[in-house]
């Protein structure tokens, strides 16, 4: 009785991971992202004391706590947990690394938008990047499944509608910093890769998803003044939709580095093993 009834509810543990999409890398994928937050909180222990600091924990409680912030937690941990999968993902987070350091440098050191601990960029958010490029990876998986497999044409219409919206957006929106070459690198970064799309079904699938998650992030960090964009609006449209373009110069830049590492693959494989050794 006990046997089959362990085996019933290993069965249905094995349906959970196959609708879900868990698999074994999920696991590891959650432990590193729980490991970060620890080690977060406890490099940064004053200013997870001072959020803390808020709640009346003799009190009603629970009408303290943020529940936006818990509910986006929540949210991207099961996403991130999806179809995990390291050999893939280790791209995206080393991506994610680097081009988070590099936009929130870029805003803070020309004051678009600033921290209310006043670091230019504070380090304690450079984490969020990876995971929510993560986030974004799953969400285009999801939509490249159940959007309408719609001609290509429609896509590339969407294409050449949204970006240059987008762009028109940016120069408004850092109009103030045109004289910064920091924000003249930006310009151009966004420029190259609007004017060469790979694929446009993706594009215009992975900027939804980036602008969609980037909402509930900025929405949170604008309310709770963790950062403040220099038109003090909580938030401003341009930086929602940033978020889009943001995840989709990180899959570009994914796209890139995959194309770079399977060459120098092959460059290896094109050498006799005794070059290499020197035999």
């Amino acid at each position: 009785m006990q046997g089959s009834r362990t085996y019933s509810r290993t069965k249905s543990l094995n349906r959970l991971h196959t609708v879900l999409g868990w698999t074994r890398h999920s696991y590891y994928l959650l432990s590193g992202f729980l490991l970060t937050l620890f080690l977060m909180g406890y490099i940064w222990w004053p200013l997870a004391k001072d959020y803390l600091s808020y709640i009346d924990w003799h009190a009603s409680w629970w009408l303290y706590m943020d529940w936006l912030l818990l509910g986006i937690f929540l949210f991207m941990s099961l996403l991130i947990m999806a179809g995990a999968d390291l050999r893939v993902d280790a791209r995206i987070i080393l991506v994610g690394l680097i081009g988070g350091l590099v936009i929130e440098s870029w805003g803070t050191q020309t004051n678009l938008w600033f921290y209310y601990t006043a670091e230019r960029p504070p380090l304690w958010i450079i984490p969020a990047w990876p995971i929510a490029s993560l986030s974004i990876d799953r969400l285009v998986r999801f939509l490249q499944k159940s959007a309408p497999q719609l001609d290509h044409k429609v896509f590339k219409i969407t294409y050449w509608l949204v970006f240059p919206v987008f762009y028109a957006l940016m120069i408004a929106f850092v109009r103030p910093t045109l004289d910064k070459s920091l924000t003249l690198c930006a310009l151009g970064l966004v420029t190259f890769f609007i004017l060469t799309p790979t694929n446009h079904r993706l594009a215009v699938l992975t900027f939804v998803a980036g602008a969609g998650l980037g909402y509930f992030l900025e929405l949170w960090g604008t309310t709770r003044e963790c950062w403040t964009y220099y038109t003090f609006q909580t938030p401003p449209l341009f930086a929602v939709l940033a978020h889009g373009m943001a995840a989709v110069a990180f899959w570009r830049s994914a796209l890139l580095m995959s194309w770079i590492f399977n060459k120098f693959k092959l460059s290896r494989k094109s050498i006799p093993s005794n070059a290499l050794t020197g035999d």
